[in-house]
C-alpha cells in the first residue's frame, strides 16, 4: 500500500467535532471518550490533495474566485469513468454542503404543510430540515428481516397518493444501514415515482463508498424521466474526508427544476465558491483514484475484523452487511437493555461515543451506528471497551433477572 492508515493522527487537541473534548463534553455531557460517531475520516487525505492546497495557499491571495472549466471536467470525468453517467458542466450547481443544499430544495420546490417522504432508518438531517422549513415529514420505514433491509415499495406508493406529497428524498447508499440499493430495487421505486409524478432529491455523497460485490447507480442515470425529475446531490467530501471544505455538486438535469434552484442560491447570495474546496474537490477526482480503492480496503478489512471480534466476543450483537458507507450498523436489540440504558452504557461506562440509532428514528432504537474510518488499533480498543462494559453489566445483574 502507498498510504499508511494504521498511521495515528492526533486531532484531540484541534478544532475537530468529532474529537474535541470541550465540544464532545458540551454536546453529550461526556468526558474521555473514544469517538466513533459523526461520518468524517482519521485518516490524512491524499497526497495530491494536500499539494494542490498547498501550492494553492502560496500563491498569497484569497480573494473571490469561481470555478473554472476544469473544476467541471474533473467532476464530469469522474462520474463518466466511475458510473458512466454522462453530466453536462450546465447541469451542475455548487453549494456549502449537502445538508445546506437539501434545505435550499425543500425551499425551492415545496410550501409550508407539504409534505416530504423519507424511509427511516435515514440520515437524521433529512428530517430536520423538513421540520426547520415547516414542512412534514412523513416516514416509509424500510423493511428488516434476516439482517437485510429492503424499501416497503407498497407503503411507499401509498404515501405518494397524498396530494400533500411534494418531494422524497432517497438515501443511496443508505446511511445508516448501509445498503447500495440493487437495479431492480430502483427501477421499482422509479416506476412509483413517475406514477405520482414526485420529485426525487437523491443523496448520493456515499457513491463511491462501496464494497466488493456491490456497485452503486445514479438514480437519474436509470431513465430519461428518471433524469427529468432527479435531482442528485454529490460531493467529494465523504469519498475523500473533506467535510470542512464545504463543496457539493447538485446535479439537476432539468432546465426548469434548475433555474428555480438557481434563484433560491441567488436569493441567499450563495454563488460563489470556497477557494480551498474547489481545489481540493479537482484534485480528488483527478488524482485521487489511488487513495481511494486503498483506503476501501483498510477499511473493510477493518470491518471484518469488527465481525470477527464481536461474534468472539459479544455474539449476542448483529452486525449487518455493510455494502456501502464507512458506517456499521450494530443490533444491540437481543443483549435485551433498554435502548436509553444501552446509550448510556456505552456512552458513559464503556467511554466510547457512537450514534445511537434511535437518532435515526424509531426504527433505529436499539441499534448503534460506528465510524469504521479509524486507524485498527483505534477500533478495536473502542470494541474491547463496549464488550468489557456489556459484561460488567450484565454481572451485576441479580441472578434470573
Amino acid at each position: 500500500m502507498q498510504y499508511n492508515f494504521d498511521l495515528p493522527i492526533e486531532r484531540a487537541t484541534g478544532d475537530s467535532i468529532k474529537w474535541n473534548a470541550e465540544f464532545l463534553e458540551k454536546k453529550f455531557q461526556v468526558k474521555d471518550v473514544l469517538p466513533l460517531w459523526v461520518a468524517d475520516m482519521d485518516f490524512k487525505v491524499a497526497e495530491p490533495i494536500i499539494q494542490a492546497i498547498k501550492e494553492r495557499a502560496e500563491h498569497g491571495i484569497f480573494g473571490y474566485n469561481f470555478a473554472d472549466k476544469s473544476y467541471f471536467e474533473s467532476v464530469i470525468s469522474w462520474f463518466q469513468q466511475r458510473y458512466h453517467w454522462k453530466i453536462e458542466e450546465r447541469w451542475i450547481s455548487i453549494t456549502p454542503g449537502i445538508v445546506p443544499a437539501i434545505n435550499f430544495l425543500i425551499q425551492t420546490y415545496t410550501r409550508p404543510d407539504d409534505a416530504v417522504v423519507i424511509q427511516e432508518p435515514v440520515y437524521y438531517p433529512f428530517k430536520d430540515s423538513i421540520l426547520a422549513n415547516g414542512r412534514i415529514p412523513l416516514i416509509n420505514e424500510l423493511i428488516e428481516k434476516d439482517c437485510h433491509y429492503c424499501m416497503d415499495l407498497q407503503d411507499l406508493e401509498q404515501k405518494f397518493q397524498s396530494p400533500r406529497v411534494k418531494m422524497f428524498i432517497l438515501c443511496s447508499p443508505h446511511n445508516p444501514v448501509g445498503r447500495v440499493w440493487i437495479k431492480t430495487e430502483l427501477l421499482h421505486l422509479s416506476e412509483i415515482c413517475e406514477k405520482y409524478d414526485i420529485l426525487v432529491v437523491s443523496d448520493e455523497i456515499h457513491c463511491d463508498l462501496t464494497f466488493p460485490r456491490h456497485s452503486h447507480i445514479p438514480f437519474a442515470s436509470l431513465s430519461p424521466e428518471n433524469l427529468n425529475r432527479t435531482i442528485t446531490c454529490t460531493a467529494a467530501s465523504k469519498t475523500f474526508n473533506l467535510a470542512g471544505l464545504q463543496t457539493s455538486n447538485i446535479i439537476i438535469p432539468n432546465p426548469k427544476l434548475r433555474k428555480e434552484f438557481q434563484t433560491t442560491l441567488e436569493s441567499l447570495s450563495l454563488l460563489g465558491v470556497n477557494l480551498f474546496g474547489i481545489t481540493a474537490v479537482k484534485a480528488a477526482y483527478m488524482h485521487g483514484h489511488q487513495w481511494l480503492e486503498e483506503v476501501l480496503q483498510y477499511i473493510y478489512q477493518n470491518y471484518q475484523k469488527m465481525r470477527e471480534f464481536l461474534e468472539e466476543q459479544l455474539p449476542q450483537v448483529i452486525v449487518f452487511p455493510l455494502e456501502g458507507t464507512y458506517l456499521a450498523w450494530l443490533d444491540f436489540r437481543p443483549l435485551k437493555i433498554p435502548a436509553k440504558e444501552l446509550d448510556n452504557l456505552i456512552k458513559k461506562h464503556a467511554k466510547v461515543l457512537l450514534d445511537d440509532g434511535a437518532i435515526f428514528g424509531n426504527a433505529g432504537e436499539g441499534f448503534q451506528r460506528v465510524n469504521l474510518a479509524c486507524p485498527w488499533k483505534t477500533l478495536h480498543e473502542a470494541l474491547m471497551r463496549i464488550a468489557q462494559a456489556c459484561r460488567e453489566f450484565f454481572n451485576k445483574q441479580p441472578e434470573g433477572s
